[in-house]
């Protein structure tokens, strides 16, 4: 079990790692590379996921709504602490609600599970995706245009999948090869890229980054168990619930806090320290989940 625990981890902090390492040196601009994992190489993989002809929506109702209520649940509980540690909830409610989901939860659970475990993974991925750019946007600023959140590619990509896998449409192999090619960069790019993006935050505030980024895989974690359970998921579902819940706030968390003045240094600290800790975390998650 532990040998299998490494043999799933390594690649993704590995690569993570040398994104690290090489901003720290070479110091590169990934604005241009971002905005095409953003608006290219993630849409395709989530499009090829959902379009594949194997694919049944059906399947997949109880996990998707499973993961809303996990996140909206995990936004209370970071309500309840921000009012104990007397800080701003919206400082506190975003980094509980959103974990890592593009950028270590679908790679970890391809490395984990093969293959198979693509397509729930990009489910889960895209409730949690859609409520940050939605709810998570609104939060920090009551002024958002909702409406823009259907200009999102990753989002456009979902309805176009979802729309092809109800309607039965079999593309041409070439296409479908050509658009696997695509998703498939946005994988390792997305590690390399948030390797590089914790060059850029700093641990100011380390007390709340700490107690934040300690207490968001345990109570996300407990929280998609019990959830797991009320639903009635097993297996490859049900690991995959919980691995999303125990995930370390979201990189994009920091972005936000940014974009929006919402006490940015602190967020920061939440996410760099929360992925550190994911090292210790993630295994246990793992061992559990794999068990």
């Amino acid at each position: 079990m532990l040998e299998r625990i490494i043999s799933i981890l390594f690649p993704v902090f590995s690569i993570t790692a040398i994104g690290y390492f090489v901003a720290r040196r070479d110091k590169p601009d990934m604005s241009v590379a971002n905005k095409l994992t953003m608006d290219v190489f993630a849409p395709a993989l989530v499009f090829g996921a959902l379009a594949s002809r194997d694919f049944h929506v059906a399947q997949f109702w109880r996990l998707g709504l499973a993961m809303l209520l996990i996140t909206i649940a995990c936004g209370v509980a970071g309500y309840v602490l921000a009012r104990a540690l007397k800080e701003d909830f919206r400082t506190i409610v975003p980094p509980m609600m959103f974990g890592n989901s593009a950028n270590l939860g679908i790679p970890l659970a391809v490395l984990a599970f093969g293959d198979s475990a693509l397509q729930p993974a990009v489910i889960l991925f895209m409730v949690s995706s859609l409520l940050h750019f939605g709810y998570g946007g609104w939060l920090l600023d009551h002024k958002v245009n909702l409406g823009n959140l259907w200009k999102v590619p990753s989002v456009i990509a979902t309805l176009l999948g979802l729309a092809v896998s109800l309607s039965g449409i079999v593309f041409w192999q070439p296409l479908v090869i050509a658009l696997k090619l695509l998703g498939d960069i946005a994988i390792p790019l997305m590690l390399f890229a948030l390797g590089v993006r914790m060059t850029d935050v700093s641990l100011d505030g380390w007390r709340l980054g700490v107690i934040g980024g300690i207490a968001r895989p345990i109570i996300g974690g407990v929280i998609s168990a019990v959830f797991a359970w009320l639903f009635d998921l097993h297996g490859l579902q049900a690991a995959l619930l919980i691995i999303y819940g125990a995930l370390p706030p979201a990189v994009m968390n920091y972005l936000f806090s940014e974009r929006y003045g919402q006490e940015p240094h602190k967020v920061a600290s939440i996410v760099l320290l929360g992925n550190l800790i994911a090292i210790v975390v993630l295994p246990i998650v793992l061992a559990f989940a794999l068990s």
